[in-house]
């Protein structure tokens, strides 16, 4: 009886203690609640720091010394000693430097640990890791900043941290071998983009509690599965090698992981049929295999009768789409990019959890299956670059978002029920849809990305398009019938970032409310019947890269601007092809501050694009014309073209030194060309044909190597053609119709001497040649003077018998007259 009362009074005695302590207002202690504080000092809020993440909000915005720190946000404590044992600021917009004497480490007691998504850019990760929080059961840091990890640290992190459960560093850069030494209680490693590299030790795939491996996107790093069962092949279920260095075939031991959900081994050079030993994975329900060399037909076998998600785009595989009607609880597909030809299901019935499915870049052909279009849950379709026909018919889903189906044979109007939908994202370019564009296009009020262009449209465009101001980015109705004015009003506060109406049958003027479009990239008004001066207020849109008016009536002299922030980015500019006159717009062209540096990206060339559009427009370069074509960031285009252009060609244009291409073809220019051209070093398309140009070639222009396309024909161009680099590469077709040009590849030679006449002396030339009845006449007096001359010198000569005279006379005359001629062969 006596031990139940003290057995009773001890367990009074800690409930006591238990409710005191729970109770008490500060759990954390202060020397805790100190070094959170100072950690929190140490960096900045900003939202941009966490743009990653689905959701965020910054954590420590509120943390402050008059509270318990452990009902701080992220912060949690131990209930029975106040002790902070975990720290969650993932996502939490915190920005600036991870110092190696952190106040953090004095939470000698942390078992979790995460800064996921932060900004930390340039941060080394302590060795103190090690050192002070030994204790971690759990550590994440991986972001997409610019984190490092050096390989002694990481040996030391994982060869101490020996309670260590889950390891998450996602993008730091390690650039390590793994050692084999590491706890053996591991459930989670993610190291992906880590930059890994040497043979992945096996010990991994016999850690008994493994459940998740990401080693994706470490190219560099070899991986070899043990031939025999793993010790984790009951644990494991989720497997990510993603662009790892994977060479030979699956081993059968690969059919004992029976747990496994999810399983990435895209572009790890997987070759022949789908692996055997996959199909035994029943459990199964995420497979990525993209990316590889893959073929033969997709087995319809129903062993993956879990399988949700199922990625084989980029690979060589044939055969049909029999398969879906085995699969009835996929909810993603993706089959793009590979070889399927048919034939199709006529009837898939049991896809109702069909959400996305992709089959671009095939051969599928035929009219699009019913049974698509009858798919309740769909929301994004991709059918584009097949040769599917016949019309489009109406969707059953009410979910739709995203809908391409471009460069098809498809035909006949938009279905008004796709315009009745959520869209954001609808692409039905080259097809042969024709009809009207109805009004009721502009009831897709989420629209990003609309993109009808190369079809059979007819009609004018709905003036409510420019009313589309919420989300609408890009606007392409290009190369289609539309005919009429531009009568769309596009109201203040739009998105648009494209607007290509390019190769209609538009007329009229140019909207003014294309002022309203202030994030304006693009721009392409060009193949129509436009009738109007140059829009010279556009360049007040201080987005606007690529401008394109081409082939239309445009006409009138080009104004000039006293304002210097005009189009300073413009990196395009074609104006070719209309009937602009007067001098070269030296005030615009003066201005392109985006052309007057070189662009260093040519090296690692990237498309000017963004997360919706890749830009497209047509552009003339080294002599050829092409038409919706993908746009360099470096490319770097003046076309003024076929106009009636006059005067001389302005010398800046050689600050513009990052022009890639300059056509100033088929005007009336005159003068002689700069010599300020030297100065386009990356200058690959030269283009100054029948214009009235004079003069001589700069010798210069022999130092332009990038140049290689060449056309100075039909011009008043004389002296001689430039020798040497790629001037040495042109042929006659460059220079014909320039009677005083003369050296190679032109049958006039230059007469063996690298003499170059001087802008002084053709100028001289110029002179002479402009009065030629003058130079005659002198001629004419000249040799009728040295006749009678001559006559009394002989006269003279022979009756006073001075025969040594006249002979030293003779040698005189001689020299003279041969000096006369070499002089008058090289200008001739």
């Amino acid at each position: 009886m006596g031990c139940v009362k003290i057995v009773f009074f001890m367990l009074y005695t800690f409930l006591c203690q238990l409710a005191l302590s729970s109770s008490s207002p500060h759990l954390c202690p202060k020397d805790q609640a100190l070094s959170l504080l100072q950690f929190k000092n140490m960096f900045t809020i900003n939202p941009d720091a966490s743009d990653y993440c689905d959701s965020s909000h910054p954590r420590t915005l509120f943390w402050n010394k008059s509270t318990d720190c452990c009902s701080w946000d992220g912060v949690h404590c131990d209930k029975m000693t106040g002790q902070v044992i975990e720290l969650d600021l993932h996502c939490s917009h915190l920005q600036g430097k991870f110092h190696s004497n952190s106040s953090l480490f004095q939470l000698s007691n942390l078992k979790r640990l995460d800064f996921s998504y932060n900004d930390f850019t340039g941060s080394p990760i302590s060795p103190k890791f090690v050192s002070h929080l030994s204790k971690l059961y759990v550590l994440r840091i991986g972001d997409l900043n610019e984190l490092s990890l050096g390989p002694y640290n990481f040996e030391l992190l994982l060869k101490n941290l020996t309670q260590l459960r889950e390891l998450h560093l996602e993008s730091v850069n390690i650039s390590s071998t793994i050692p084999s030494n590491f706890s053996s209680h591991l459930t989670t490693l993610q190291l992906s983009g880590t930059e890994l590299h040497g043979i992945l030790p096996e010990r991994f795939f016999h850690l008994t509690d493994l459940e998740s491996l990401d080693l994706s996107f470490n190219p560099q790093l070899t991986v070899r599965f043990p031939t025999t069962k793993w010790n984790s092949s009951a644990s494991l279920i989720k497997l990510y090698l993603y662009n790892v260095n994977f060479t030979g075939t699956l081993p059968e031991s690969f059919s004992y992981l029976t747990a496994l959900h999810k399983l990435d081994m895209g572009y790890t050079n997987l070759s022949g049929p789908i692996p055997k030993p996959l199909w035994n994975l029943t459990s199964i329900e995420i497979l990525y295999l993209d990316y590889n060399h893959l073929e033969g037909p997709i087995s319809h076998s129903t062993i993956f009768e879990k399988l949700k998600r199922l990625s084989l785009r980029n690979n060589n595989l044939d055969g049909g789409l029999e398969f879906l009607s085995f699969n009835t609880q996929l909810e993603w597909i993706d089959l793009s990019s590979n070889s399927l030809t048919g034939p199709n299901p006529s009837n898939v019935s049991g896809l109702q959890n069909l959400e996305w499915l992709y089959l671009s870049s095939n051969n599928l052909n035929g009219s699009i299956p019913s049974w698509i279009f009858s798919l309740p849950s769909l929301i994004e379709l991709d059918l584009s670059n097949n040769t599917f026909s016949g019309k489009i018919q109406d969707f059953k889903s009410k979910t739709l978002s995203v809908v391409s189906l471009r460069q098809n044979q498809l035909e006949g109007p938009i279905p008004n029920s796709l315009l009745n939908q959520s869209l954001f994202y609808l692409v039905l370019s080259h097809n042969n849809i024709s009809g009207h564009i109805s009004s009721s296009i502009c009831n897709l009020k989420k629209m990003i990305l609309l993109d009808l262009g190369s079809n059979n449209l007819e009609g004018t465009i709905p003036q409510c398009v420019g009313e589309m101001k919420e989300n609408l980015w890009s606007l392409d109705l290009s190369n289609n019938r539309l005919s009429g004015t531009i009568n769309t009003t596009f109201s203040i506060g739009n998105s648009l970032r494209v607007i290509s109406l390019h190769g209609n049958k538009l007329t009229g003027k140019v909207p003014r409310s294309l002022i309203n479009c202030k994030y304006l990239t693009l721009l392409d008004l060009g193949n129509n019947q436009l009738n109007d001066t140059f829009p010279n207020w556009l360049g007040n849109l201080s987005q606007l890269k690529i401008l394109n008016l081409r082939s239309n009536k445009l006409h009138g002299p080009i104004k000039s601007s006293g304002n210097t922030n005009l189009f300073t980015r413009l990196q395009i500019l074609d104006l070719s092809s209309n009937g602009f006159s007067g001098n070269l717009p030296e005030s615009i062209l003066g201005n392109l501050q985006a052309m007057k540096k070189i662009d260093e990206s040519t090296r690692t060339p990237e498309y000017i694009s963004d997360i919706y559009y890749n830009y497209l427009t047509t552009i003339t370069t080294k002599g050829q014309d092409y038409d919706s074509v993908r746009i360099f960031t470096s490319n770097m285009i003046i076309n003024l073209s076929k106009n009636r252009f006059e005067g001389r060609i302005p010398s800046t244009i050689g600050d513009l030194v990052g022009l890639r291409t300059l056509n100033l073809s088929h005007n009336v220019l005159e003068g002689h060309i700069p010599a300020s051209f030297q100065n386009l070093s990356v200058l690959e398309s030269l283009d100054l044909s029948s214009n009235k140009i004079s003069g001589a070639i700069p010798q210069q222009l022999a130092s332009l190597t990038f140049l290689e396309v060449l056309n100075l024909s039909h011009n008043h161009l004389v002296g001689c053609i430039p020798k040497g680099k790629q001037f040495d590469s042109f042929g006659n077709s460059s220079y014909q119709g320039n009677d005083g040009l003369r050296g190679f590849p032109l049958s006039k030679h230059c007469g063996g001497d690298d003499q170059v006449t001087t802008p002084a002396e053709l100028d001289q030339e110029e002179e002479e040649e402009d009065s030629p009845m003058i130079s005659w006449q002198g001629v004419l007096v000249g040799y009728g003077c040295g006749l009678v001359i001559g006559l009394s010198v002989i006269y003279i000569m022979w009756s006073t018998q001075y025969p040594a005279w006249f002979s030293r006379m003779d040698l005189k005359l001689e020299h003279m007259i041969t000096t006369r001629m070499k002089k008058h062969k090289k200008r001739y």
